[in-house]
């Protein structure tokens, strides 16, 4: 007979605990990748491990999750719900791993965040003052649009976001606000507008004009606003990339319109000018969101931290564009 062990159980408990979650990240990256082989890949595992690993998270809860075929097709209703957990459980692990890990050694490990393209030039504002404070992070920084920042929040694949807080659901998060976005036609010096010093959105519906493609936010926001001014937004280009549409702007045969903080980071040449438009003069607010949770993770809340100290420079900065 084996001799018994105090405290073994404890030990046989954890590695049933741990094998549980890795599962369940296993679950959680087929969800994100819908692809066993990218899961895997994402897992750094291989494609029959995870396999595997899903397969026993199905038979120890006695249900089926994954729809099976040649390939990946999808989850099963149980599968659906299952996931539900497995992102809370994930992402609770996740939030205690840090916490201990900071009382032992400090802040640590890698800050995920998602910023919306628009507001991608003042994401150096809140990770450089943070790295001063925390020097053993890291930051892991993705552009895309505020449907998908809501989506990632949600699924606990990133810690933050920078985005609008007015507009569309943000789901349940906490935010600071950290400046007003406000609006700047780029234009030709030469264009029929480049000499002026503002413009209203009725002239600006004249303008053969190139925008951001419809899934982004601040292209809703601009049609909404040339709607108002009794025009139907039908650019002659539309694009998901900021750069596409100021190469556009700089042969002098389109125009656009762009946040007044990210025209300011572009270095506008001689030929093209960032005029200011009105009538209305509207705006809207971006902040950061975190997840709302408790307890926060120590990411997030020394996250939360630096964005309320910063923000008040932020928004004086961006005022005086």
């Amino acid at each position: 007979m084996r001799a018994h062990i105090p405290g073994s159980e404890f030990g046989d408990e954890h590695h049933k605990v741990v094998a549980v979650i890795e599962r369940l990240e296993f679950l959680l990256a087929l969800a994100r990748e819908r692809h066993f082989g990218r899961a895997a890949q994402f897992c750094n595992v291989s494609q029959q491990t995870l396999s595997a690993g899903v397969k026993q998270l199905e038979e120890r809860l006695g249900v089926l999750l994954v729809e099976r075929g040649s390939r990946f097709q999808g989850f099963t209703p149980e599968g659906e719900r299952v996931l539900d957990w497995a992102r809370r459980i994930v992402g609770d692990a996740r939030a205690m791993r840090e916490e201990v890990a900071s009382l032992r050694r400090g802040l640590s490990g890698t800050l995920r965040l998602a910023a919306i393209p628009t507001a991608t030039p003042i994401v150096a504002s809140l990770t450089t003052p943070f790295r001063a404070r925390h020097p053993d992070v890291r930051f892991s920084v993705q552009s895309t649009t505020s449907g998908e920042i809501g989506r990632l929040i949600a699924d606990h694949e990133i810690d933050a976001g920078i985005t609008y807080l007015e507009n569309e659901p943000l789901g349940k998060v906490i935010a600071v606000p950290l400046y007003r976005e406000r609006y700047r036609l780029l234009t030709a010096v030469d264009g029929i507008y480049g000499m002026r010093d503002s413009v209203t959105w009725d002239e600006v519906g004249r303008l053969p004009l190139c925008l951001l493609t419809p899934d982004m936010q601040n292209r809703r926001i601009v049609d909404r606003h040339l709607q108002n001014a009794g025009w139907n937004a039908e650019p002659l280009l539309q694009s998901n990339s900021m750069i596409v549409l100021l190469t556009h702007v700089r042969t002098a045969k389109w125009a656009s319109v762009m946040p007044a903080v990210l025209a300011d980071s572009f270095r506008l040449s001689e030929r093209v000018r960032s005029v200011p438009i009105v009538e209305p003069d509207v705006s809207h607010m971006i902040g950061l969101v975190v997840p709302e949770r408790d307890p926060m993770t120590p990411l997030c809340a020394a996250l939360i931290v630096e964005g309320q100290a910063i923000a008040p420079t932020i928004a004086e900065n961006i005022s005086s564009l």
